[in-house]
């Protein structure tokens, strides 16, 4: 049986009140990876939608012999979208229910529960005097709540804001620390739920990218021709989290103190909230009573040039999407490095209520751009409106150069095993292959693929050196983030040129003997790179073998990532002791004690030697056809290597299938009702403030996503599948998932009977 992995990074963009319908979103992403887990651990019977997505993965592997595995390990968000994708990820890490957060919006996200305590109206006589200004506003003829808010909502929406104009003027209507508070009580209730084992496998790796903004800026230095050095004003925050997934539920994927900072500034909301300051989550942890032990590192990574200057007090944080609104570029970067143990089918799934915004506007475009509407589109509309065309071109072009990789180590394996037999001959693949004749074949086959290469020798060598020095400028980095990369770089070169390493390849071919000694002690990413292909061989080229056991597999896999680890540990910068932070601080100065100290901290000739002793451990229980396959693959890899690593822009024989993206909108999801956005969410009302006005439009646009999700998480499954399952297929399994949805819901509660019994309707007219 075949196994796969529906590897999904969610990007949840800024949409104001929309992201109610995001939260329904993700929280059927939450559901599918929850019973996606119980399916592969066996566990059955939880009922509702779970039982539905269950229901579907067994079908496909039942039908096409494919067990599959959907991890959603990658989740940016900006703004409101932001809080999302921090909630989402907290629960996928620890286990635990995101039941909470469907409170949190429908019961808090209301203008009256966010305004601030000091801008409330204490009798309906308050400030009087500012009545005629709020009825002027609110009533007069083209007015934004006649134009925008449907009639029956419009006296709601009127004395709601009427109220925010009257309480007061020119300051944030909203309480930023009341937000944190608010945020902070459903991360407490996630956590008294009853933990679950992770949504993802141990030791995976789980990111967290959100965006904010840096109202002032801080300084950042560019390194020009001319003038050498200038400094340049930074705005964007990105505040990134990155935890492999624990063995058992419960953990936190961060303090709850930095889950809450990171999903206040994130959705900062201009106008709306006030800035975020440090001061505000202190003054949290005060009021409930918490400790926050890593505040400092924590700071220090989020806020490093503030903390380095002394004014980490004064950082106002504003909402991300005010320059980041849709943040793909968080979500490419956290690609780099990802293991991929069986096949993979990676997508970039991004929310996008608003999928009709030129449609929305072509009326106005009858009309000159005015005065106000054009400082207004300037500052705010245009900016969050921007689309991703570039982004898409990115993911395009890597996974063309993903596929162009394939098709090279494809073309070339035939070549390669033919010269491994004529390497070796054909007897040595009979013999026990023990630690002492794995290092041995090891390092002949580096030999002759290096001295067969010839003159493009020079140009690989040249490639896996400087690959080599950007790995050891950025472990010094990590132990010094304020350092410039540029110019460790620079300096950790020239002592190598000192060193002997100003010539890579020997007049007789091959390495000279200072570049040969060099890559044992420092090409940490070839080793990575040669048991990434053994891995990929394991998952991709050889399971759908018959003659090659899915135990044997399964078991070859568990080696190899195991061997994997050990060169991981030596990439942690906690691995490389005492002393090496100090050293660090001086590369400048000193390049050569920073590589001395790398060398001897990790020691990697070393680990080759542990990493040979449990590979030829786990070939004693291989049987023979997948020992030699496997053999071939290690052995041949040095010449894979000199082949391709000089083609490519990274160094990944990682995680390099093709990217595919896909989006969730009302506009894809019309499986119940046609019309999109307009015919189906309110939120969209008053500049998508409507649903903090409303709790009817919280409920509409809630279950609107949820039943959106569960249509396009069926869409994503059944396009991950070997062969079409067709058409009505499909559609039973979304009939199934909408039902049990409105089940779910009218037993909960939450949501008025009558909307859902509007939608049930709906549901079982066009699709039963």
């Amino acid at each position: 049986m075949r196994q796969k992995e529906l590897r999904i990074a969610l990007i949840c963009y800024g949409g104001v009140s929309l992201a109610v319908y995001m939260h329904g979103v993700t929280r059927e992403l939450w559901q599918l990876a929850r019973a996606s887990r119980d399916h592969h651990s066996g566990v059955e019977g939880r009922g509702g939608v779970h039982q539905v997505y269950c229901d579907l993965l067994g079908l496909i592997e039942d039908e096409q012999s494919l067990r599959l595995r959907v991890l959603p390990d990658i989740m940016s968000g900006a703004s409101a979208g932001g809080i999302n994708a921090v909630f989402l990820a907290q629960a996928i890490y620890s286990g635990q229910s995101l039941e909470p957060l469907t409170d949190l919006w429908l019961e808090n996200a209301d203008t009256e529960k966010l305004v601030a305590p000091e801008a409330k109206l204490r009798w309906r006589f308050a400030k009087l005097w500012a009545q005629p200004f709020a009825e002027w506003v609110l009533t007069r003829p083209g007015n934004a709540i006649a134009e925008t808010v449907a009639p029956e909502t419009r006296e709601e929406v009127r004395r709601k804001v009427s109220h925010l104009i009257r309480g007061r003027w020119f300051e944030p209507p909203f309480s930023g620390l009341g937000f944190s508070k608010l945020l902070e009580q459903a991360f407490a209730a996630m956590a008294a739920t009853t933990a679950e084992s992770p949504l993802l496998p141990p030791n995976h790796p789980l990111d967290l990218f959100v965006t904010a903004t840096d109202f002032y800026g801080h300084l950042e230095l560019l390194r020009l021709h001319s003038p050498k050095v200038v400094e340049d004003t930074e705005h964007r925050t990105p505040i990134v989290l990155r935890e492999r997934t624990p063995n058992s539920g419960g953990s936190d994927l961060a303090d709850r103190l930095e889950l809450v900072f990171a999903a206040r500034a994130t959705a900062s909301f201009p106008g709306a909230f006030p800035p975020l300051k440090v001061s505000e989550i202190d003054a949290l942890a005060d009021d409930r009573e918490l400790e926050w032990p890593g505040r400092t590192d924590f700071l220090e990574r989020v806020l490093p040039s503030h903390v380095t200057r002394g004014n980490v007090e004064n950082v106002s944080l504003i909402d991300g999407s005010v320059l980041v609104n849709k943040p793909f570029g968080g979500a490419m970067s956290a690609l780099r490095g990802r293991p991929a143990q069986r096949e993979v089918d990676r997508r970039f799934v991004y929310v996008d209520p608003r999928p009709d915004r030129f449609t929305a506007r072509r009326a106005e475009q009858q009309r000159e751009v005015g005065f106000f509407s054009a400082i207004f589109g300037s500052l705010s509309t245009l900016p969050r409106e921007q689309p991703i065309r570039d982004n898409l071109e990115q993911i395009e072009e890597q996974s063309r150069e993903a596929e162009r990789l394939a098709r090279i180590l494809k073309t070339l394996r035939p070549e390669v095993e033919k010269t491994v037999e004529r390497l070796f001959g054909y007897t040595f693949f009979l013999d026990r292959p023990t630690p002492r004749r794995l290092n041995a074949w090891r390092q002949k086959a580096q030999q002759a693929a290096a001295e067969q290469a010839g003159y493009a020798f020079h140009s690989y060598a040249l490639a896996k050196f400087s690959g080599i020095v950007n790995r050891l400028a950025q472990a010094t980095l990590r132990a010094v983030p304020d350092l410039d990369l540029t110019a460790v770089e620079s300096v950790l070169r020239a002592e190598l040129e000192r060193r002997g390493l100003d010539h890579l390849a020997a007049s007789s071919g091959g390495a000279t003997p200072e570049a040969i000694a060099f890559f044992r002690e420092h090409d940490i990413a070839f080793r990575i790179r040669r048991l990434r292909l053994l891995a990929r061989r394991l998952a991709r080229d050889w399971e759908a073998d018959p003659e090659i056991p899915d135990e044997a597999l399964e078991k070859g896999r568990e080696a190899i990532y195991a061997i994997l680890a050990l060169y991981f540990d030596r990439e942690d910068p906690t691995q490389f002791g005492e002393g090496f932070a100090e050293a660090a601080k001086d590369v400048l100065e000193d390049p050569g004690r920073v590589l001395d100290l790398l060398r001897e901290r990790r020691l990697l000739p070393s680990v080759d030697d542990t990493a040979e002793e449990m590979l030829a451990e786990a070939f004693e229980t291989m049987p023979g056809n997948l020992k030699r396959r496997m053999l071939f693959a290690y052995l041949g890899f040095p010449f894979y290597d000199a082949a391709t690593l000089p083609l490519l822009r990274n160094e990944g024989l990682t995680e390099f299938d093709p990217i595919k993206v896909d989006r969730i909108s009302p506009d894809d999801a019309k499986s119940i009702r046609e019309g999109g956005t307009a015919a189906t969410l309110r939120g969209t009302e008053f500049y998508n403030f409507g649903a903090f006005f409303s709790r009817a439009y919280r409920e509409n646009d809630y279950l609107w996503g949820r039943l959106h999700g569960a249509e396009r998480m069926i869409d994503l499954v059944l396009s991950t599948a070997t062969e079409p399952l067709g058409h009505a297929t499909a559609r039973d399994f979304k009939r199934r998932a909408f039902l049990a949805i409105l089940d779910e819901e009218a037993a909960a509660e939450r949501c008025d009977a009558a909307l859902l019994d509007d939608i049930r309707n709906e549901v079982l007219e066009r699709l039963c």
